[in-house]
């Protein structure tokens, strides 16, 4: 399995995925995910198996700690150096689910972020996702402020 940059040749086996691993209500749109690929590309790896978008993992670097609902605006933006890493999505395609695909993912992005000088990496998540983000290093904050779909949503950090 190879992890690499985003391309836009990507954008319906992403949509798939997404759609896959959230309500309607919480995924993305095909223009939120083609602006991301626009305008976070440096921020956006794709893990591929023999051709196949096995999952993606994708965000802004910002100054803030923690996500914010308007991040996942379609022209949300990078710092180029510093600040706090945010993963506004990490999904993998169902039938790559229970391989180490999301691990990899989140490894690769750590790792990512280090190379920038990002001083953590952040994310929101649902209560029962947070045993796999703490299984790979992530602390959980607490409650989210965030509204999104009307769930209830967890920060987690990494510091890097």
């Amino acid at each position: 399995m190879d992890i690499t940059p985003v391309s836009p040749a990507d954008l319906d086996q992403i949509l798939a995925i997404e759609r896959a691993g959230f309500t309607p209500a919480e995924a993305g749109s095909r223009a939120q995910y083609a602006a991301r690929i626009d305008n976070l590309r440096a921020d956006f790896l794709v893990a591929r198996q023999a051709g196949q978008v096995a999952g993606f993992v994708v965000g802004p670097a910002t100054e803030e700690a923690v996500i914010a609902d308007w991040m996942y605006e379609a022209n949300t933006t990078s710092l180029s150096r510093g600040g706090h890493q945010m993963i506004l999505t990490i999904a993998v395609a169902p039938n790559f689910r229970g391989q180490g695909v999301g691990s990899r993912l989140l490894a690769a992005f750590e790792d990512h972020a280090r190379q920038k000088g990002r001083q953590s990496v952040a994310l929101t998540c649902l209560a029962d996702r947070i045993p796999f983000y703490e299984k790979n290093g992530y602390r959980n904050q607490g409650q989210a402020a965030s509204t999104h779909a009307g769930e209830t949503w967890y920060n987690l950090i990494k510091p890097l």
